[in-house]
């Protein structure tokens, strides 16, 4: 007899619920919320276990690998999904989350979620460290100009890597003028420095990492692209095979309309926004750089500078972001590299 089983996963307990192939509860339980614990559990009241289900959350990527470590058939399902079954039961409780998890575990209707490989979430992780850093250092640099207004000093922007060196000594001209001006450059300076020395590190080291990868080297063929957005397609990717088809891949970037159709209403909205937001805004601005930046001629800078003309810049921005997506996730699955031409842009 086949066992089916759905793991309602908090930070401290799992509420265990199994099923038999005609969806009658066999075991439920509460442990803890430890692999060993919950693979022991399986191995002694679901012997003949199927499969495994639980949604997508905070520790969903760790408790898939480590039950996968342990033999069990986990398999872990888009939350959002899951909630739409989920909800339609009577009462809401840990208990009623199991049941119906392991209902849906019986009957194969969700979206399985893909788990990272843990490379590509330590790449992630430098990423997501290096723009946590920088907006840091954006937001002290912007409270600072917002309180030095108010006695009439202005600082100049912020643009370059030189220029934060002179934002610094601005600071530090304005707190000899006065005595709680002074303890606020004597607080802020420091901390700008570190802000800006760790962030220019985690750049560099991600800047190497791109250089030994012979596959971000040929992302960054791409006009555009750079080893921050290679590294980052890659390590969101994950897997190039997952995705049948290039286009698919800007629709998991959220980067296509959403279709409403009904009857005789059928239109397009904006873009979904869906998938990770942060790869997002990294081909948002790998587009831009591309039609703003890159003076070499490629048939795609000539393609979004039409596009621009014809649809405005943000749109067509977005069009190239979603191209581009497609062009990396091809040269990914094909072993090739970005195609440059001669011929002069018109």
């Amino acid at each position: 007899m086949s066992h089916y089983v759905g793991l309602d996963v908090s930070l401290k307990e799992v509420s265990i619920c199994v099923v038999d192939a005609d969806g009658k509860v066999l075991n439920r339980a509460s442990v803890p919320t430890e692999p060993d614990t919950i693979a022991d559990y399986l191995a002694q009241e679901a012997p003949n276990t199927e499969r495994v289900v639980h949604e997508s959350g905070i520790l969903a990527t760790w408790l898939t690998r480590e039950l996968e470590r342990r033999g069990v058939p986990i398999t872990c399902i888009d939350a959002r999904m899951a909630h739409k079954a989920l909800s339609a039961r009577l009462n809401k409780s840990d208990k009623a989350d199991a049941e119906g998890l392991a209902q849906l575990a019986r009957t194969g209707w969700f979206t399985k979620v893909h788990i990272r490989s843990e490379a590509s979430d330590r790449v992630r992780a430098l990423v997501a460290a290096r723009e946590r850093l920088i907006r840091m250092r954006k937001d002290i640099e912007a409270h600072i100009r917002g309180v030095l207004k108010t006695f009439g000093i202005r600082m100049g922007p912020v643009l370059r890597a030189h220029h934060r060196q002179g934002f610094r000594d601005q600071l530090a001209e304005a707190g000899g003028c006065d005595p709680m001006l002074g303890l606020l450059a004597q607080t802020m300076i420091p901390i700008h420095k570190t802000l800006c020395a760790s962030a220019e590190a985690l750049g560099d080291e991600l800047m190497h990492i791109a250089k030994q990868n012979t596959l971000a080297r040929r992302l960054m063929t791409v006009p555009g692209v750079g080893p921050l957005v290679a590294l980052n397609f890659i390590a969101t990717i994950d897997d190039a095979s997952r995705f049948r088809r290039s286009t698919d891949v800007g629709a998991f970037l959220g980067l296509t309309p959403r279709r409403y159709q009904s009857g005789e209403i059928d239109r397009s909205g904006r873009i979904s926004k869906c998938g990770d937001a942060e790869m997002r805004r990294l081909l948002v601005s790998a587009a831009t750089s591309l039609m703003t930046q890159v003076r070499r001629f490629s048939p795609l800078k000539s393609w979004a500078i039409r596009l621009s003309a014809r649809k405005g810049f943000k749109k067509a921005a977005v069009a190239t972001a979603r191209k581009i997506t497609v062009i990396l996730h091809a040269i990914w699955r094909d072993g090739t590299e970005f195609t440059w031409t001669k011929e002069p842009l018109t």
